[in-house]
């Protein structure tokens, strides 16, 4: 198929749009909304709106410019505080130009300083400033890094608290904010962002750069704004989708997302219309830290879901599922992460279904649960307090915000029958559109709109258990795939004694792999491990996850042949998912492993994003 020009492709997003009202949305205010990852008080002055004028510069590795921020102050407030990490601020004014004094905190490592300005009556602030080299939410990749070798690519991760160190805001996802972006790069390069793009193919400028502009009309989280700056080309799939990635990758990633309209149109079906124009697809270099990350127009992704079969592509669909799910209801704090990620898994698993059937929905459900017990069991059991959904930020176990929340709301689904909790879910996202929630707002809906009073109905649910208390309830709903256990019984077949070469793999998908190897006993001889690789073609797969998976194994053992292979894969894939249990698995293997942990690690770390670093630093520093 021929690339068409970019202005051929995307007329109708790139139109200019009428200028509508500006929706400014609500800030909570019960003590569960309280937010003790950001220093904003935005019940004194928050953020409405962000506009960025920025120059990416490549050569410092910064990003510099200004923001000028929209503030909505309460009568009499004095300040707003906005956050920031190692931004370098060179002057503040208001809208008419006069310099507004400001104080920068003290430092922490984890939530960055605390930017207070004196708003002297002010309604808009515009803040001049750069980042710094080595911003956590950004990576800077040279053109050595890169799949095409021939130019730079940068990239952004927001999630949860790192656009901080990028952009001077109130990064918190209960303070939604409107925005706009002018973005300029160096000529032969192309901007995107999580918005429309208002200029897709650029705008000559001077200093021998290009300018591109975006406008993001919906209030969002900021954690949303998302950037990517590289050689970038795009096709289409259909009217409201496409792939944007470097050109070598470009044909395998419109092959391997060809269903994304109808995922679409399922999503719709299900639960409403999809609020924002465009559904548009980056597939990043290989360090980019996560499967999917849901900014809004423009999901980013991972590139080892390019499996050619199309297996993985669930993640896309979990990706979509936040357009509803975490994009347009959002956790008012991280303390409820559930209610972006375990709505958003569950919704991902019914689009999997309305495509594929229920044997693949039932496959996805299987391991969900299968994972939720294990994340349960390695955090210390159901006492363990990481095992609540509602809990401390960021302490949640393994991904149980993801396998417990999405278990959950299957354990409702059962109980009440789709015929009631579909409506229901469906108005759930109509009256909370655009807002941030908590977990006590969504129980209060609940019980408002589906329990209604139905006290039988209340005790069989037990929803105070399944959100405050830790542990799984003895209520919770395990879907089982006939599937997987075929695959039990040639691992049972494997375990009693019987030959590798019994295990039938034709056809197989990434998650039938995945059953199998990480159910395999962790203790193998040398030679139960070489039958099982030169049988299944363990170390020479070009799936990264059925790799990650026989790696980890051959950890456990010390299984020296596949060193060479594992140093070529870690520093090749920079996923969290993927890597980090591998770096774990050395650590733990001491004398033998530490070693060549840390060797790896000096090498492949360049190419690691930021998050990925502090990750694998963190596994490596413990004790």
């Amino acid at each position: 198929m021929r690339i068409l020009t970019l202005a051929a492709l995307l007329l109708a997003s790139a139109a200019p749009a009428p200028v509508l009202a500006q929706k400014v949305a609500p800030i909570l205010t019960t003590p569960e909304a309280k937010d003790v990852w950001t220093r904003a008080r935005p019940a004194e002055a928050r953020v409405t709106h962000v506009d960025l004028d920025l120059d990416v510069d490549f050569a410092s590795q910064t990003i510099a410019g200004t923001a000028t921020l929209e503030v909505l102050a309460a009568k009499g407030a004095k300040e707003i505080v906005l956050d920031t990490l190692d931004l370098a601020i060179s002057s503040i004014t208001d809208e008419k130009g006069r310099k507004l004094a400001y104080t920068l905190g003290e430092k922490d490592e984890q939530l960055g300083s605390a930017l207070t300005i004196q708003l002297g009556g002010a309604k808009q602030i515009r803040v001049a400033y750069a980042s710094t080299p080595g911003a956590r939410a950004l990576q800077w990749l040279t053109p050595e890094q890169t799949l095409g070798k021939a130019k730079p690519f940068l990239f952004s991760q927001g999630q949860a608290i790192n656009n901080r160190s990028w952009i001077p805001t109130q990064d918190s996802p209960g303070i939604r904010q409107t925005w706009h972006a002018t973005i300029r790069v160096p000529e032969g390069l192309v901007a995107v962002m999580s918005a429309r793009a208002d200029t897709p193919e650029g705008e000559p400028v001077a200093g021998g750069k290009r300018a591109f502009r975006f406008t993001m009309e919906n209030p969002v989280p900021p954690y949303l704004v998302a950037l990517a700056v590289g050689d970038l080309k795009f096709k289409p799939i259909g009217p409201r989708s496409g792939v944007w990635s470097e050109p070598g990758m470009l044909d395998a990633a419109v092959a391997e997302f060809g269903d994304v309209e109808k995922m679409i149109d399922a999503a719709q079906a299900l639960y409403g219309p999809y609020r924002w124009g465009r559904y548009d697809m980056l597939v990043l270099p290989p360090s980019f830290p996560f499967g999917g990350m849901e900014n809004p127009n423009l999901t980013f992704l991972t590139p080892t879901i390019l499996t050619g079969d199309r297996s993985n592509t669930d993640v896309v669909a979990h990706e979509l599922a936040h357009s509803w799910s975490g994009n347009l209801v959002t956790n008012a704090t991280w303390a409820d992460g559930w209610l972006n990620e375990g709505f958003t898994t569950y919704f991902e698993n019914r689009i999997m279904e309305a495509l594929y059937g229920k044997e693949r929905a039932a496959i996805y459900a299987d391991l969900d649960y299968a994972g939720m017990v294990r994340d349960v069991k390695n955090a210390g059991g159901d006492a363990a307090p990481s095992t609540r959904l509602h809990g401390e930020p960021g302490d949640s176990a393994g991904q149980l915000d993801y396998l417990k929340g999405s278990t959950f709301l299957r354990t409702i689904e059962q109980a009440v029958g789709r015929n009631r909790w579909d409506p229901y879910l469906r108005g759930y996202f109509d009256r909370h559109a655009f807002q941030p929630q908590t977990s006590a707002g969504f129980l209060a809906d609940l019980r408002q709109h589906l329990i209604k009073g139905d006290q039988a109905l209340e005790t069989k649910l037990q929803l105070d258990r399944w959100v405050y208390q830790p542990g799984i309830p003895d209520n919770a709903v395990h879907v089982t795939s006939a599937t997987l256990a075929q695959v039990d019984a040639m691992l049972a077949a494997f375990n009693a004694g019987g030959p590798a070469s019994a295990i039938k793999t034709d056809g197989w998908q990434t998650q039938q792999w995945k059953r199998l190897l990480d159910n395999l006993p962790r203790q193998q001889s040398a030679a139960r491990l070489k039958e099982l690789d030169d049988a299944l073609g363990l170390t020479r797969s070009t799936n990264a996850y059925v790799q990650s998976a026989w790696f980890d194994l051959a950890i456990a053992n010390r299984y020296e042949p596949v060193v060479p292979a594992l140093e070529e894969y870690l520093t090749r894939v920079g996923r969290n998912l993927l890597v980090t249990p591998l770096y774990r698995g050395l650590k733990a293997q001491g004398e033998w492993g530490e070693p060549i942990a840390r060797r790896i690690f000096a090498k492949a770390r360049p190419g690691y994003h930021p998050v990925t670093v502090g990750a694998v630093t963190k596994i490596l520093d413990s004790n």
